[in-house]
C-alpha cells in the first residue's frame, strides 16, 4: 500500500504585521497547514467503510483528533512562525509527539494499515519540537517503528513508500525551520546593524553641531561682550559691531539647516575669513594666510575644519594676544601664546576632528608652546607625528 507525504507545512511570512505578533501571514501558514491534513483521509475512508462497527467510528474519531492536533500544535505556534522558529521546551515536546503517537496508534488499531498515513505528520511534529539532531533522532525512531510495523503486525505489508515519505518530510521540515532560525538572525543582525548605524549618525550629527554652533555662538558672545562696552563711549562702532552680530546669527542659522541637510563641506578660504573677523572682535592679533591655492582638494575641508576649532578654541579658552595660522600644502597649524591647555578646555570638538583627520589618513597633535601658549596640527599623511612637531 503506498502512502504519500505531507510537504513542508507552510512557509513563514510578516504579512499583516511585524515579527512575533500574530496577523494574516500566520493565518495563512495555518491554512496551508490544514490542506496538507488531506492526506489524513484514507484512515478516514477506511473507517467510514467499517462504520457498522464500534472501531471504524473510534477510527474516524481518533484520525479527526490527530488532525486538530496537529493543525492545533501550529496554531499555539503561530508567534515563533512569524518571528523566526523558536523549539518548545523539551517537556511541551514530548507531550505534543507523545499525543501525537498515542492517536495515531489509536487510529491504527482501529483501521489497520491505512491509519500509518499519520506516522508522517508524526515525524514532522518530532523536527517541529525538538532542537535539531534530536529531533531528526526522534524523527529517524518513528520512521524505523512504523516501518518495522510493516513487517512485524500479522496481516500488514512492507510499505517503503511510507519509510521515504517519513523520511522526506522529516528532512524537509528540518531544512525548512533551520531556513526560519536563519532568516530570523539574519533580521535581527540587521536590525542591529541599522540601530548601530543611526547612533553612529546621531553622534556625527552631535560632533558637527557642536562645531559649528560651538564657534558661532562663541564669536556671537565676545561680538556682544565688545557692543556692550563701546555702547557708550562709541557708539558707531557699537551699532556696527550689533549689524555684525546679526550677520553673524544668520550665518549660524544658515550653518545649522546646512548640518541638517547633510551638507557639512566647508571652505578654507572662508574659514580663514571667518577666524580673521571672530580674532579681530576677540580683540586677538591674527597672523593668518592670504592664499589657500596650494592646499590639494581632499585635505582643504579638513584644514578648513581644524582652523575652526583650534580659532574657537583660541578665543574661548587660551586669553592669547595673538593667534597664528601656517598653512602648507600638507600641514596646518593653529598657534597662540596664551595660557596653554586647560582642564575642560578638550572636549568634543578635537575629537570629531581626530575622526574626520583619521578618515583622510592625517594625524592631529596638540603641543603646549615654550615659554607660553598652545599649538594644534594636522598633517597627512599619517606618518607625521609628535615627533616631528616643533611647535
Amino acid at each position: 500500500m503506498a502512502t504519500t507525504s505531507p510537504s513542508t507545512p507552510g512557509r513563514p511570512t510578516t504579512e499583516g504585521g511585524p515579527p512575533h505578533q500574530p496577523g494574516r501571514g500566520g493565518r495563512w501558514t495555518v491554512f496551508w497547514v490544514a490542506i496538507w491534513t488531506f492526506f489524513l483521509l484514507e484512515p478516514l475512508e477506511a473507517g467510514w467503510a467499517r462504520r457498522d462497527e464500534a472501531a471504524g467510528w473510534i477510527g474516524m474519531a481518533a484520525t479527526l483528533a490527530f488532525a486538530a492536533w496537529y493543525v492545533g500544535s501550529f496554531i499555539v505556534r503561530r508567534r515563533g512562525l512569524l518571528g523566526g522558529w523558536v523549539h518548545p521546551r523539551p517537556g511541551a515536546g514530548v507531550v505534543t509527539v507523545g499525543v501525537a503517537t498515542a492517536l495515531a496508534v489509536v487510529v491504527c488499531v482501529s483501521v489497520g494499515q491505512s491509519g500509518t498515513a499519520a506516522a508522517v505528520y508524526v515525524g514532522v511534529l518530532a523536527v517541529l519540537s525538538f532542537r535539531g539532531a534530536l529531533g531528526l533522532t526522534v524523527a529517524a525512531v518513528n520512521a524505523a517503528t512504523w516501518y518495522a510495523a510493516g513487517l512485524l503486525v500479522p496481516g500488514w505489508e512492507r510499505d517503503n513508500a511510507l519509510l521515504l515519505s517519513m523520511l522526506t518530510a522529516g528532512l524537509a521540515v528540518f531544512g525548512f525551520t533551520q531556513m526560519i532560525s536563519g532568516n530570523a538572525r539574519l533580521r535581527m543582525a540587521q536590525e542591529e546593524n541599522q540601530r548601530l548605524a543611526i547612533s553612529e549618525e546621531r553622534n556625527r550629527f552631535a560632533r558637527d553641531l557642536h562645531d559649528i554652533l560651538g564657534h558661532s555662538l562663541t564669536v556671537i558672545t565676545v561680538k556682544a561682550e565688545l557692543a556692550g562696552r563701546l555702547v557708550d563711549a562709541e557708539p558707531d562702532r557699537a551699532r556696527a559691531e550689533i549689524a555684525d552680530l546679526e550677520r553673524l546669527s544668520r550665518d549660524a542659522l544658515a550653518d545649522v539647516r546646512r548640518a541638517v541637510d547633510g551638507y557639512r563641506e566647508l571652505t578654507l578660504p572662508g574659514e580663514l575669513a571667518r577666524a580673521r573677523a571672530a580674532l579681530e572682535a576677540a580683540e586677538i592679533r591674527a597672523d593668518l594666510p592670504n592664499a589657500t591655492d596650494q592646499v590639494p582638494g581632499e585635505l582643504r575641508e579638513l584644514f578648513a575644519w581644524t582652523i575652526r576649532e583650534g580659532v574657537t578654541n583660541v578665543i574661548r579658552h587660551s586669553g592669547a594676544s595673538r593667534c597664528t595660522v601656517r598653512l602648507q600644502p600638507d600641514t596646518v597649524e593653529v598657534l597662540d601664546d596664551g595660557r596653554g591647555p586647560g582642564a575642560g578646555d578638550t572636549g568634543h570638538g578635537l575629537t570629531g576632528l581626530r575622526e574626520r583627520a583619521t578618515r583622510l589618513g592625517a594625524s592631529v597633535v596638540t603641543a603646549a608652546r615654550e615659554p607660553r601658549g598652545f599649538a594644534l596640527r594636522v598633517a597627512a599623511p599619517a606618518r607625521e607625528n609628535a615627533a616631528g612637531f616643533a611647535p
